[in-house]
């Protein structure tokens, strides 16, 4: 191959990977079943992250909204953990889905992703609260540990921590319905891990 014929080879080598991966991607997800995305969190303990509060939210009662950490997870009732932002326009689509999940009784803990303070406070002041806390992620590093591909994503977290389900887009009733309430279901019925064996 000649100089000029191997340069442009090795050009298109990364655009031509870029392109399949992203088919691959795009593929999976109009597959209907978003959680045929990769997920090596799966059944594995939530990040151990500390994540701040959202500054002037105040729970239903009132009082200052906290933040979230791992241990938050692991108090004995399944979570749905739901990474959303204010300038996320499929995250204002799901969000009164999210109310009526709350009305149902769902725990739900909210990931703020690379937002303005300000203007979260505006969404949930504005759309409604569905969340008992919310942590604040403000350049997405708590996302990369979650796995996040991007906003909106919900995830359900079984009493022990433990990462069970992933939901990649916006929620829809059909989804809520026929996906994502059985994954809580699951997860309630779900036995305890064995505890780990003893090292020698």
């Amino acid at each position: 191959m000649s100089g000029g014929g191997l340069r442009r080879a090795l050009i298109a080598a990364p655009v031509i990977g870029f392109a399949l991966l992203a088919v691959l991607l795009y593929g999976r997800l109009q597959s209907g079943d978003p959680s045929t995305l990769p997920s090596a969190l799966i059944g594995r303990p939530a990040p151990d992250l500390a994540l701040p509060p959202l500054a002037g939210l105040t729970t239903d009662a009132g009082v200052a909204s906290p933040g979230f950490a791992r241990a938050d997870l692991a108090g004995g009732a399944v979570s749905v953990v739901n990474v959303f932002a204010s300038w996320c326009g499929p995250c204002r689509q799901e969000h009164p889905l999210l109310m009526a999940l709350k009305d149902d009784g769902v725990r739900l803990i909210g990931l703020n992703y690379k937002d303005k303070t300000d203007n979260a406070l505006r969404f949930l002041r504005g759309l409604g609260n569905p969340y008992e806390r919310v942590g604040v992620d403000p350049n997405g590093r708590a996302a990369i540990e979650w796995g996040v591909y991007g906003v909106p994503e919900t995830f359900v977290v079984t009493g022990d921590g433990r990462i069970a389900f992933k939901y990649v887009g916006p929620l829809t009733p059909e989804a809520i319905e026929k996906t994502l309430k059985p994954e809580i279901e699951k997860a309630r019925s779900a036995p305890p891990p064995a505890p780990a064996a003893p090292a020698n």
